[in-house]
Parts: structure tokens; C-alpha cells; sequence
């Protein structure tokens, strides 16, 4: 899957077996900022990234649905600015929605406030709302986070709820669930 570039940005799926991508999402782990909502700010270590970070990305890489880690680069000078998540939403679960995708993000923050998630995530959903078996965009954050909690209102979701998010191996931590039809 190609998902075109912006004005500002192209993209390009990470793949979870290169060094190079691994290194990438590692370091934007290391600012306690970016970590501050998903792990109460603690920078991932290097065995977590590849005993679990690397793998847990892996099982929901899929190239030809358009499913993994979207790299964000400016247009004009390659740099890594952050990425977007997409996968099916509870992937890891029994209960997998094949047709509703979770989409997430982590941004440097030396690139937060300027619009640029939005516009990633609104480019990447142009695509894959393509697929006429999808139903629903939805995504989860802390009740605390603000920021994120814009981004998924610019991008046209809707408060649903409030449910505890289950990562394996962690404990669960309340989190908002927004939504909205893919078409």
C-alpha cells in the first residue's frame, strides 16, 4: 500500500525486522514527554524495544492492508518526525475487529503543536477507508491527554466511552475510546 504525500509529509511503512526503524521509534521512546500517557513517562529500554516493542509490531504488520507503524517525514528534508499507528482495533484479542482500525501516533515533540498528526492520520485514512469492508477509525488515549484527545475530534471522532486499555504483560490503565464511521 502507497499512502501519497502532503505538502509537508510523506510516509512509509516501518518494518518491524529492521534495525534501522527499530532505532528510529527507540529514540523517540527515550523523551519522557512522548512516553508521558503511555507509560507514566518512562523511556522504553532497548530489551523492552526487541523483546517487546518489535515483536508486539510485527504481529499486526500487514504491507498489503496498510497495517504497522506509518513513518512521518518532513517532504523537503527526509527527517524522521514521528509515526502513525494503524492496526485492527482489540488485534490481540479474541474479540478483533477486523473492520474497525485503531489508529495511534507518537510525534517528537519538537514537532507537536503544528498540525502534523492530524494531518498524517488524515492522509492515511484517505487510503484506507478504500477498503469497502471497513466500518469504523477509532482510537484510545488517557482520559488525561488533551492533546491527543483533540486530534481525534479534528479528525472527526467521537467520544464513545471510557474502558481500561489490556496491553500484555501491563498492567490495564483507563483510557477514553473515540470513534467515528469510515465513511
Amino acid at each position: 500500500m502507497n499512502i501519497p504525500p502532503t505538502n509537508r509529509l510523506r510516509f512509509r511503512l516501518m518494518d518491524p525486522a529492521s534495525a534501522h526503524d527499530r532505532e528510529l521509534w527507540f529514540d523517540l521512546d527515550q523523551d519522557p514527554e512522548v512516553m508521558r500517557y503511555l507509560n507514566e513517562g518512562k523511556p522504553t529500554t532497548r530489551d523492552e524495544n526487541d523483546s517487546f516493542v518489535a515483536p508486539r509490531v510485527a504481529s499486526f504488520t500487514d504491507a498489503a492492508r496498510g497495517h504497522g507503524l506509518w513513518e512521518i517525514a518532513d517532504i523537503q528534508s527526509g527527517e524522521f518526525l514521528g509515526y502513525i499507528l494503524v492496526r485492527c482495533y482489540r488485534f490481540d484479542k479474541a474479540e478483533r475487529e477486523e473492520d474497525n482500525i485503531e489508529l495511534g501516533w507518537r510525534l517528537k515533540r519538537s514537532h507537536w503543536n503544528r498540525g502534523i498528526t492530524s494531518e498524517a492520520a488524515r492522509a492515511i485514512m484517505e487510503v484506507l477507508k478504500r477498503d469497502p469492508a471497513l466500518r469504523a477509525f477509532s482510537a484510545l488515549t488517557s482520559p488525561d491527554n488533551l492533546a491527543s484527545i483533540s486530534v481525534m475530534k479534528k479528525l472527526g471522532m467521537r467520544y464513545v466511552d471510557e474502558r481500561f486499555h489490556l496491553i500484555e504483560g501491563r498492567a490495564p490503565y483507563p483510557a477514553v475510546y473515540y470513534e467515528m464511521p469510515a465513511r
